[in-house]
């Protein structure tokens, strides 16, 4: 068999095996749908090849050899396109064999028709070699089956189309773009064959230019499914995740360049009007010069940066990921932004709360060590003092002599009980419940007075009331008697023997002023910041009365719940003066 190559068979034995050779190499690298368009690519690879050959064979035996060889290609080409489209799609379908079995059986009896041909003439009814050319070229003339393939290839691609347009007309843009290149790979060679086979455009009489539209079509497509993965789902995938990843994606180039962003990070509001493809990230965050230098630094790293979105403030933790070759040379960065604004509103208010707690579980050990140490002294002591006079250890006479002392110990322990039960009562769930109602503070005050004078005449100490308020008051009447009574029993507490407390009421716009002054050993500076933050702290009166440090941690609290405010004012070593104001009841009241 002699072989005379021209431009003809030249271009289609090289094209015919750079696509059959890809089209093997996709075929057996790559997994799912796009193996079955490497399979049509080696049809038309196939079909281009031994076409070639025919074109430079001149004995008639030599060329229906190549055409049967031809038709492996030919007969096969439109039916593994119908089989790539469905699987491309994820068809599915209970016949969906039987489906596979109807579209492979016309191009299976092409096949043995064209082996056969001999014998029944339904594909070529007469077969010879033309001469007119510049090589000789075979001349066909066409039986009905070959009308038969024609309609079935052009019905099998036209079918492939219509089935992947369908599945992705509505579908995000890169299935479209895909869509689109198939559509051009296809349509491109059929119509040249279109032209072909009507006659429309025939530059060479005999000599067929759709193989040679198939193989370009199909080398460029070849080079572009191991390229960059046509066809495949990863890059759609990546689309797909992208769009649900809950924080904002921005993807920057070598040269800080935007290549790159999902919908969550437009979301975000951070400049949306500047965040443009190409748009360099130097313009985005300008002055924004930690966003800069943690860009510029190429390497994993977060920082958490504020950003005003109209007319809110919100924070923003800003994640970066380098992007880098196999040589671990630098692609690109990755910027993550997540809004942890309200993350960090409840990371504070969590901090806050375990402070708080921190503090009252400080304060119940302390208070539980106080009643272990204040309570157990005076009780067991009496106890012992009844025992002693019970086994006549101790006289009456000396039992009475003991009696003042015993007296004060218990009014410690009363008041310290009080403080206590309060204390507990404000810190149970809910808290305690404000009842407030109208009432004359300057009543309360003198009662108050009268309750704790005793004390106040042991040390000669004088309490005097200057009543200038007008107005009744409006708040818890329990709680304010607490507060007064605690006030008034530290000012004795903490005077000098023979000194003045003095207490005074004022009206003050919407409030009542109440003022308690002593002249004693002061608070510090250390202490009176413990007061207004509502932390306890112990000091010991001037003749060492003990104390527990709860009755200030009630006396704010009570009078902040009485929609009340509290000054103090101290000089250590010589005065004191505490100031409440409490809401006025806007009601003259006649004192007494």
């Amino acid at each position: 068999m002699e072989f005379i190559l021209n431009p003809f068979s030249i271009t289609l034995l090289i094209s015919g095996l750079l696509v059959g050779g890809l089209s093997v190499y996709i075929t057996f690298t790559v997994e799912g749908s796009t193996r079955w368009i490497a399979l049509t690519m080696l049809c038309a690879a196939i079909w281009g090849f031994f076409y070639g050959l025919e074109l430079s064979v001149s004995t008639l035996e030599a060329m229906k050899l190549f055409i049967k060889l031809e038709y492996l290609g030919i007969a096969f080409i439109g039916a593994f396109w119908v089989i790539f489209s469905l699987k491309y799609t994820s068809y599915k379908s209970k016949n969906y064999r039987v489906l596979i079995a109807f579209v492979l059986a016309t191009p299976i009896l092409t096949y043995l028709l064209v082996l056969t041909n001999e014998h029944h003439h339904l594909y070529y009814q007469s077969f010879n070699i033309s001469k007119l050319g510049p090589f000789p070229t075979a001349s066909i003339e066409i039986g009905p089956w070959y009308y038969v393939n024609l309609i079935y290839t052009y019905a099998a691609f036209a079918m492939g189309l219509l089935i992947i347009w369908k599945r992705f007309r509505f579908s995000d843009q890169l299935f479209k773009t895909q869509t689109q290149l198939m559509l051009l790979a296809v349509l491109f060679p059929l119509l040249f064959n279109l032209f072909y086979q009507s006659g429309i455009f025939r530059p060479f009489e005999d000599i067929d230019l759709t193989p040679f539209s198939f193989l370009l079509s199909y080398l460029i497509l070849g080079f572009a499914i191991i390229k960059y993965q046509l066809f495949n789902l990863k890059p759609i995938a990546r689309n797909k995740v992208m769009e649900a990843i809950t924080r904002g994606v921005l993807v920057l180039d070598s040269e800080t360049k935007i290549v790159d962003f999902n919908p969550a990070f437009l979301a975000l509001g951070i400049f949306p009007e500047k965040v443009k493809i190409a748009t360099k990230a130097e313009k985005i965050f300008e002055n924004k010069t930690d966003i800069l230098k943690l860009i510029a630094s190429g390497e994993a790293n977060s920082i958490e940066r504020n950003f005003t979105i109209g007319d809110t403030e919100k924070i923003f933790q800003i994640e970066t990921i380098p992007l880098q070759d196999r040589n671990s040379v630098s692609n690109g960065l990755v910027l993550l932004f997540a809004d942890i604004t309200e993350q960090k509103s409840i990371n504070e208010k969590l901090k806050k709360q375990a402070i708080e707690l921190q503090q009252l579980n400080d304060l119940k050990d302390k208070y539980f060590s106080i009643i272990s140490h204040d309570l157990k002294g005076p009780i067991f002591g009496i106890k012992e003092l009844i025992h002693l006079t019970n086994s006549g250890d101790v006289s009456n006479e000396e039992f009475l002599d003991m009696l003042p002392e015993v007296s004060r110990n218990m009014e410690q322990v009363a008041h310290l009980l009080e403080n206590l039960l309060a204390w507990s009562s404000s810190q149970l769930k809910g808290g305690e419940i404000v009842k407030s109602q109208d009432f004359d503070i300057h009543k309360t005050l003198v009662q108050q007075k009268g309750v704790l004078e005793r004390i106040a005449n042991e040390k000669k100490i004088e309490i005097l009331i200057d009543a200038r308020a007008k107005s009744n008051i409006l708040a818890d009447k329990n709680m304010i008697e607490l507060v007064m009574r605690n006030l008034i029993s530290n000012a004795i507490k903490f005077s000098n023997q023979g000194e003045k407390i003095r207490i005074s009421t004022d009206d003050e716009e919407d409030f009542v002023k109440i003022c308690i002054e002593d002249y004693g050993k002061g608070i510090s500076t250390e202490n009176l910041s413990k007061i207004y933050e509502g932390i306890s702290f112990t000091t010991t009166g001037q003749n060492n009365e003990s104390g527990t440090g709860l009755g200030l941690v009630l006396v704010k609290e009570y009078i902040q719940k009485n929609n009340g405010q509290m000054e103090v004012y101290s000089e250590e070593g010589k005065r004191t003066k505490f100031c409440i104001r409490l809401p006025a009841a806007h009601r003259d009241s006649t004192l007494s």
